[in-house]
């Protein structure tokens, strides 16, 4: 009785609103459709003007998705946007780079990207840079591998409730309707996921981790194995330390209040080519002033306002210190490696009697690079980028070499110091400052504290809410060209469930160009083994940690027992933005205490139900809308999932 009580109940409480209660299973349809809102202004403000009489100076940091979104909205509006980015291409995680190997050459990016439906801004963004269907495909369906199971698939979800958490059900050979209902104490927190509703689910459930929220809820294990902890992950928080209340955001934006379901499509060639070059020639286009390689220093700020933006390599009067280091921590034989107080990673080392000290960061992506005990030289493990030991490019991306510090001793320390004038560490050389009217920061986690500590101290609550923010666990990317097809592959993406590194395949030679090319004239195959999050008590050295995603690809596959590995690239980096119990209460929005400073990124607090790529996209039109209020300028509405959940 208390079981069909519940299940009358669920039912009855998802035809709620819809005007609609009819008996049988066809009544259901229509019981309950989210529909696309909107966040912000509605554009509709006749008495207001789209854009500037006079133009006024932007200044954007990041080149990421969150600052393209941000610099193209205010050159819409008829500002004056330059756009710095330290990095030698636009584009942020979507980024890439041509490598040459095995005689041809082959653009990388971070890992496997995919566009869903629901991402509205950035879809629109893409679109409104001449990005046409011809770029993407959809993907075929959404499987998961486990270690312990059979393969599950899910596809296209209908868009109707209940039906839409049924499929899910429906469509795996674990689960079965039957006893998805009889555990009906453990549905609750699964009806939970319909009860978003910003305010309430954040201060009930940022205090725990997802783990904790189904265990506590007595989830039935099949249900938190098969689908809840897969897609999870895709965070790159892992769920035992993702904040509930963030996951249950998660799960409303990409499934339980969209209403695209899980459609997503993927690219057709690199993200670079097919998506981050027509934003740039957009961005160009629209009279955007883009300096890239150019590494902003701080913001600076005097009376409550930015007035500027300090480049990196700026001239001075003398020479920069860069690092302070005890004489005695330099070992006899050796690198030591060191993190600045602000931030820039050091070498320093004594040969022949002197001392020697380079500015470690990559000069591909400013990436810190570390010693290679085996070659003498020096690694960056982002982009497999190689130094000798007098920091010459060796291999890889780098366009020059690691940058040489002065060394100034006092007593018993060791001045590092950068001399005025010298191009920055992506060498590149730029102005000395940029002046601005306003200043959008949209730089990562690590990019944004550094470039903002001036300004936190200047306002210590808000520089207190910049340092409580944090980085999610590391990730590690392996792409590997073998030597024979992976036959068993029918699929382009796979996430992967319960292996020690491995939480996604991509077989690149099935889907994007220039690699089933190269698959066709060869017999090979392109593919790419992710691991989203590496716990703490997971970190290995890069060989270890290799081979044991070798072996799951041989679990995951066992015909690649006999393919030969012709080329590999590893990369291992710690860059995605931490969503942890409690961050939330302390994280900055995108308006701060400097009237004309704005934050935008995807670990920018907001009220709205967006997250990863289009959360970027996303807080970046926030941003403009924030700046075209200041200058009473009509703001865009922004298009969004629903804001709260069916049972809200």
């Amino acid at each position: 009785m208390q079981r069909r009580e519940f299940i009358r109940q669920f039912l009855k409480r998802a035809g709620i609103g819809a005007g609609v209660v009819t008996a049988g299973a066809a009544g259901l349809v229509g019981y309950y459709q989210p529909r696309k809102a909107f966040f912000g202004g509605d554009g509709s403000e006749s008495s207001l003007p789209e854009r500037l009489k006079e133009p006024k100076k932007a200044v954007v940091v990041g080149g990421g998705l969150a600052g393209i979104s941000a610099a193209l909205e205010l050159a819409r509006r008829n500002f004056e946007v330059t756009l710095v980015e330290a990095s030698p291409a636009l584009g942020g995680k979507l980024t890439g780079w041509n490598i040459d190997a095995l005689g041809e050459t082959f653009p990388v990016e971070h890992g496997f990207h995919g566009f869903f439906d629901q991402y509205y801004n950035l879809n629109e963004m893409f679109a409104s840079a001449g990005v046409g269907d011809e770029m993407f495909s959809p993907s075929p369906g959404y499987p998961v591998l486990f270690n312990d199971r059979a393969l599950e698939v899910y596809g296209q979800t209908p868009k109707l409730f209940p039906f839409n958490i049924l499929s899910v059900v429906g469509q795996s050979k674990t689960l079965d309707i039957a006893s998805f209902l009889k555990e009906y104490r453990g549905l609750w927190p699964v009806i939970g996921m319909f009860r978003y509703q910003y305010d309430r689910t954040f201060h009930d459930y940022d205090n725990i981790d997802f783990m904790t929220y189904c265990r506590q809820g007595e989830v039935l294990p099949a249900f938190i194995e098969t689908v809840l902890h897969p897609f999870a992950d895709a965070t790159m928080n892992r769920m035992e330390v993702l904040s509930a209340a963030e996951a249950l955001r998660y799960f409303h934006f990409y499934f339980m209040g969209s209403p695209e379901g899980l459609g997503f499509r993927i690219t057709t060639r690199d993200c670079m080519s097919a998506l981050i070059d027509p934003l740039e020639r957009k961005l160009k286009s629209a009279g955007v002033r883009v300096l890239k390689g150019t590494k902003a220093e701080r913001v600076e700020v005097q009376d409550g306002r930015v007035v500027s933006v300090r480049l990196e390599g700026a001239s001075s009067n003398g020479a920069a210190p860069v690092a302070r280091v005890q004489k005695g921590e330099v070992p006899a034989s050796g690198w030591l490696f060191r993190q600045s107080e602000d931030g820039v990673p050091v070498l320093v080392a004594r040969k022949g009697g002197n001392w020697i000290a380079l500015d470690a960061r990559c000069t591909h992506m400013g990436c810190p690079v570390r010693p290679e005990p085996e070659t003498g030289g020096f690694l960056c493990p982002c982009h497999e980028g190689r130094f000798d030991a007098d920091g010459r490019v060796v291999s890889g991306p780098p366009g020059a070499p690691l940058a040489r510090l002065s060394v100034r001793e006092e007593s018993d320390l060791l001045v590092l110091e950068r001399q005025a004038g010298v191009a920055s560490p992506m060498g590149k050389t730029g102005p000395d400052s940029l002046s601005c009217d306003y200043c959008v920061v949209a730089t990562n986690v690590r990019g944004s504290k550094a470039l903002l500590k001036d300004a936190g101290a200047a306002a210590p609550a808000f520089g207190s809410r910049l340092s409580a923010l944090g980085e999610a666990d590391p990730y590690a990317v392996w792409r590997i060209w073998l030597d024979r097809p992976i036959r068993a592959a029918k699929f382009p993406f796979y996430t992967v469930s319960g292996y020690t590194y491995t939480d996604s395949i991509t077989l690149y030679s099935s889907f994007q160009e220039p690699f089933i090319g190269w698959a066709k004239r060869t017999g090979g195959c392109v593919a790419e083994l992710h691991a989203y999050a590496v716990a703490p008590e997971q970190i290995r050295p890069e060989p270890e940690i290799r081979d044991t995603m070798l072996r799951e690809l041989h679990a995951l596959f066992p015909e690649t027992r006999n393919a030969t590995i012709r080329h590999e690239i590893f990369m291992m980096q710690s860059n995605f933005s931490r969503w942890a119990p409690g961050d939330h209460r302390t994280r900055p929005g995108v308006e701060t205490p400097f009237e004309n400073l704005f934050l935008a990124g995807d670990w920018v607090g907001t009220e709205a139900p967006v997250f990863l790529m289009e959360a970027a996209a996303f807080t970046g039109r926030m941003a403009a809308n924030a700046i075209a209020s200041r200058e009473s300028l009509s703001q865009r509405s922004l298009p969004i999932v629903p804001m709260q959940g069916i049972f809200a």
